[in-house]
């Protein structure tokens, strides 16, 4: 009789990315005259006095904001910051956003106290052309994460138009991420469009050799990307974390390494499905193991067949970094999610910082994806060689997965 299907490598099976590939942008639409509420993610850090310390994503929706006040639009801006959970809290709020906008655009952009109330009605109703306002942070109504259809409507009636240009949360099915799009005609903004033709066209259509990097701390955060990636690379390159569980289903002593038992047989299963797709599937050949985690700890380079007991791995060796830099060089295009080691520790950084040294110095398209992999790539110093790095950490996993992305499933098609 035979086994039944691991219920793990069902999770994917959806609707593909491929649908996100003709979707209409900002250029399609008459904007002239019309209130345009614009989505963006300006989720920013900011340091105890409330000083924005990065303003990468501001900067990333100015091509939209400003394509849109050239075109005579009277723009409405709303976005989230942090997790105030549906209260109004002043650490949270959009000020300080406000500020670095209007420095940015050379202009005033007005902020409303509220989001659907007085303040916001009484400024988007008297706009002009040209003129900027941004709503106050979304998530201070608890409606906005519930995907309130009343909010989406009452949010919807400030504008004539929708865009959404905020990658980081299209997995996510709110009001101003998707609900609006219910009531609005709904496009998207230049940096989805980026980040769908860097993303979408690696996955869909990539120059061959196609590489691509995983990394990351647990099999269970990649089982789909890897299933995913799979049917579509020539070669997975496998490091961080959940390199010791594969280590550890091929039969090797891992140490006190971090492995998930639970996925031991998945791990398996996906070695063997690489195998029988004729995918090169290479895990680390040599680790830096410690006694314990820390960024001092005690640490010595062992064969990854030689992990002894009471060590773990917290980075990968040289020997590895040669073998994956040979496979790397004759790459055309590498999509890299997940660090390689424990790069916040210096010590256990090497294998990160080399791996994106050599994406900077080949002649290849190489794609990032978010969250850790985009902070490990700009803390090594590499990111202006970097081809794409995708704005969204986990939108870029789930788009990775094969996933629907909500807030761009919404948005008219071509």
């Amino acid at each position: 009789m035979k086994n039944p299907p691991n219920p793990d490598l069902m999770l994917f099976k959806t609707k593909k990315t491929e649908v996100f590939m003709d979707k209409k942008t900002v250029r399609d639409i008459d904007v002239s005259g019309k209130k345009v509420l614009v989505r963006c993610d300006f989720n920013v850090p900011q340091d105890e006095n409330g000083n924005i310390t990065d303003t990468r994503r501001i900067v990333g929706a100015l091509p939209t904001i400003k394509y849109l006040i050239e075109h005579n639009a009277k723009v409405i801006l709303c976005s989230h910051l942090g997790r105030p959970k549906g209260e109004v809290k002043k650490e949270f709020s959009l000020k300080p956003v406000k500020d670095e906008l209007s420095r940015q655009l050379g202009c005033e952009v007005k902020l409303a106290d509220d989001i659907v109330g007085e303040s916001a009605k009484t400024l988007t109703s008297n706009m002009k052309e040209k003129e900027v306002v941004l709503l106050e942070n979304v998530r201070f109504d608890k409606r906005e994460e519930a995907n309130d259809r009343e909010f989406s409507k009452e949010l919807a009636s400030l504008a004539d138009i929708y865009v959404n240009d905020a990658f980081g949360t299209s997995h996510r099915a709110h009001s101003s991420t998707a609900g609006v799009a219910e009531f609005l005609p709904a496009v998207s903004g230049f940096l989805i469009e980026k980040e769908i033709k860097f993303l979408g066209d690696s996955l869909n259509n990539p120059q061959r050799p196609f590489v691509a990097i995983l990394g990351g701390k647990k099999v269970s955060d990649k089982i789909s990307v890897i299933n995913n990636l799979i049917d579509k690379v020539d070669t997975l390159i496998i490091g961080g974390g959940m390199a010791y569980t594969f280590l550890k289903a091929k039969g090797l002593n891992i140490g006190s390494s971090i492995c998930e038992e639970d996925k031991l047989d998945l791990a398996k299963e996906l070695l063997e499905k690489a195998k029988t797709k004729n995918v090169e599937l290479l895990l680390p050949v040599d680790v830096n193991v410690a006694k314990e985690y820390d960024k001092d700890a005690e640490s010595k380079i062992v064969s990854a067949d030689k992990i002894e007991d009471g060590w773990m791995g917290l980075d990968i060796g040289p020997e590895t970094i040669k073998k994956y830099e040979a496979v790397l060089k004759n790459a055309k295009t590498v999509m890299w999610n997940g660090p390689l080691g424990v790069f916040e520790f210096e010590k256990f950084s090497t294998g990160t910082n080399e791996i994106a040294k050599i994406l900077g110095n080949i002649d290849a398209t190489t794609v990032i994806g978010g969250g850790d992999s985009a902070a490990a790539i700009e803390k090594a110093g590499f990111a202006d060689k970097m081809t794409h790095i995708s704005t969204g950490g986990g939108a870029s996993l789930e788009f990775l997965e094969g996933k629907v992305l909500p807030g761009i499933d919404c948005l008219q098609d071509l």
